[in-house]
């Protein structure tokens, strides 16, 4: 299931030397889909705003050239909300799937998916696998350093997506809404995420999030409701605080073949015998392979879409003040996942 398209398009300025000196933070071809509400009561839970870990000031040094859209407060509020949602994925018969989605705040989980094939004895024949997918980890899962890295590097791809100006300069990031050619619908095939007839869902946001299936996958992760993104995808691109929660959901979430971007950057990933064959290496390039890996990855070292995801990594280490010096930053001897 391929999440992202990547949009890459071809002013300096000069940041505080102190930034974020204060920053210590601590697909599916499955078949029917049926929804049910809340099953279990949990005690709530809080966590301290990600506006204590970046400041706005900091926040607007970094993306000097952005679109008035991605504004700091819609960053951090999305980044809050987010925080108080953990969802529970478990996998049967590799293709069935059930969510359950509790609301830290209130400590109320809800099954929001659950595939019509579930409960049949061949699917629970088949072992499981769970995880969780807790965002309130994101860029706080484990000490200051890996979080500034894992930051830089949410950063870097959000940045080269929505890119449009000078090569090079690394301050163009976060200019653009959606991707520039919106007559493709992104249409797949797909029972429990249908697109809804109408809609298009070409690349938006931060992560030019696109394909009726990773709309109606998120929106089940963010809202709890499926329908919400697959009646209403424009939503990305017209609410800054849905547009930021999406490329979140994305950076942390696992594909049914691919880690988590920030479960690589924390070192949660490490490669199984047959990743470090295909020659998959924790590091920043794991995450480029994640985002866009059929078009940039394998390729050797002169992919542009790929240095320059690398040229913003750097960029952003270097304004947050850390450095990654054992750093696997390239992808270009990759081999990207297959579907």
């Amino acid at each position: 299931m391929k999440i992202i398209t990547s949009t890459a398009r071809l002013a300096t300025v000069t940041l505080l030397a102190t930034a974020l000196l204060s920053f210590s933070c601590g697909n599916s071809n499955a078949k029917k889909t049926t929804d049910s509400t809340a099953t279990v009561k949990a005690e709530p839970a809080t966590a301290p705003s990600f506006s204590k870990f970046i400041s706005e000031k900091q926040f607007n040094e970094l993306f000097p050239e952005r679109d008035k859209f991605y504004t700091y407060a819609a960053f951090i509020k999305a980044v809050d909300e987010l925080a108080q949602i953990k969802v529970q994925v478990t996998r049967r018969a590799v293709s069935v799937y059930q969510f359950i989605r509790t609301d830290k705040s209130t400590g109320k989980s809800s099954t929001v998916r659950q595939d019509g094939d579930w409960n049949e004895p061949w699917a629970k024949q088949k072992p499981d696998s769970s995880y969780t997918v807790d965002y309130g980890a994101f860029c706080t899962a484990g000490d200051a350093t890996t979080n500034k890295r894992e930051l830089s590097a949410f950063f870097a791809q959000i940045a080269h997506e929505t890119r449009h100006g000078q090569n090079e300069s690394y301050t163009d990031g976060l200019m653009l809404l959606h991707e520039e050619n919106t007559s493709l619908q992104y249409i797949s095939d797909s029972d429990e995420y249908p697109p809804v007839k109408g809609q298009k869902y070409y690349g938006r946001g931060p992560m030019q999030i696109s394909y009726n299936g990773n709309y109606g996958y998120a929106s089940d992760c963010i809202f709890g409701d499926k329908k919400v993104l697959l009646n209403n995808p424009g939503l990305v691109e017209t609410d800054p605080v849905v547009s930021f929660k999406t490329a979140i959901y994305f950076w942390m979430t696992p594909e049914t073949h691919k880690p988590s971007a920030h479960d690589v950057m924390i070192g949660k990933w490490q490669p199984s015998a047959t990743d470090r064959a295909k020659g998959r290496t924790p590091g920043f390039g794991m995450t480029i392979l994640i985002v866009n890996g059929e078009l940039e990855c394998n390729k050797g070292e002169d992919n542009y879409s790929m240095k320059d995801r690398i040229g913003f990594y750097q960029f952003f280490l270097k304004k947050l003040g850390v450095t990654d010096p054992n750093c696997a930053c390239s992808c270009g001897k990759m081999e990207p996942y297959k579907y």
